[in-house]
């Protein structure tokens, strides 16, 4: 079913220049017999509850957004519990694998299945670590958020940047923020104060043998205008990138929250009372396949209409509209597949 979605996402909604972003979303739950529950962290709720924890990749392109992978992450204390697994089906291969292993994994799949995609994006859970060296070696870029505490140096530029990102940030001058929106939201753009800075040049071939030229390393630093909260990103790109792109490619990320709250209250689907590890899956897929298939109904929709032609003299005044999906042209007859 994963491959069904993923294969259906990429026919509709494909971009060579799509971003990957990975995230993970909290199911809340009552007792203890769920797979994978556990008393845990979230980034959804946005506090320590008794919860399982899916980890997800969705597609943005300029096309659309859908999800095409997910995971569910067990907790050790699962994965030391043969009753447990053995209770709620765990497949008896499964072991122990951290928020980014299943990332990695989930990256992998896509790469291996020719998903087309430039960057990835994800928050701090995932920045740092497997995931640099695995798009780096996959010719990918990313932009991908890291701590305050996290340590950058640069070399083989004229302005040298040494320390924690926090401390970095507190020495840029007034001058090198420039205000950006990272794209649209509910209330219109998206603006922060950026600041960006190349850390090093590197060939990207020494990484990828199908990359050529320069490669820059880099830290994107996010000021949020109200309050000067501040926000890191390792970024790796080809030289030259501009931080208009970094931006973006940064603010794909609210595509994702909005496909969970889309997927949550429209397509319900954190409501499933499955508790054994297939039960999951197989729910939570439908809903992914649901969830695509309102993209790309909503991506047809909204294509562009063309332009009208007033017909000359002795013209054929036919008029020329777009081929529409059969799925979304609502004067066909219903089709029984």
């Amino acid at each position: 079913m994963r491959d069904i979605v993923r294969d259906y996402v990429i026919e509709h909604l494909a971009d060579d220049d799509a971003v990957v972003v990975i995230d993970e979303t909290a199911f809340l739950k009552q007792g203890k017999a769920s797979c994978g529950v556990a008393r845990q962290y979230t980034g959804s709720a946005g506090k320590i509850t008794n919860c399982q924890i899916g980890v997800f990749a969705s597609y943005v392109s300029r096309h659309g957004h859908a999800f095409i992978d997910r995971a569910l992450y067990l907790p050790k204390d699962w994965i030391d519990d043969p009753d447990r697994l053995e209770a709620t089906h765990v497949p008896a291969a499964t072991g122990f694998a951290t928020k980014p292993k299943l990332a990695t994994k989930m990256i992998a799949r896509a790469i291996a299945a020719d998903v087309p995609f430039k960057w990835v994006a994800a928050d701090t859970v995932y920045g740092v670590g497997d995931i640099e060296q695995q798009l780096r070696e996959a010719g990918k870029g990313y932009v991908l958020g890291v701590s305050s505490t996290h340590v950058f140096r640069s070399w083989g530029k004229r302005r040298a940047v040494s320390g924690t990102a926090a401390d970095i940030a507190s020495t840029r001058r007034s001058s090198d923020w420039k205000r950006l929106s990272s794209g649209d939201g509910t209330k219109g753009p998206r603006l922060h104060d950026w600041c960006y800075l190349e850390l090093a040049d590197l060939d990207a071939d020494q990484f990828n043998n199908a990359n050529d030229g320069l490669w820059t390393r880099g830290l994107l630093i996010r000021r949020r205008i109200a309050d000067g909260d501040l926000a890191f990103f390792t970024t790796w790109c080809p030289a030259g990138t501009v931080i208009e792109t970094l931006v973006a490619v940064e603010g794909h990320r609210w595509a994702i929250e909005d496909s969970f709250e889309t997927a949550k209250n429209e397509f319900g689907l954190d409501h499933n009372e499955s508790r054994s590890w297939h039960g999951w899956h197989r729910h939570v897929s439908m809903v992914m396949l649901a969830f695509a298939m309102m993209a790309v109904i909503r991506h047809h929709a909204n294509l562009p209409q063309p332009k009208k032609r007033s017909a000359e003299p002795g013209q054929n005044k036919t008029s020329r509209c777009l081929v529409i999906d059969p799925m979304v042209n609502p004067g066909n007859s219903p089709h029984r597949h």
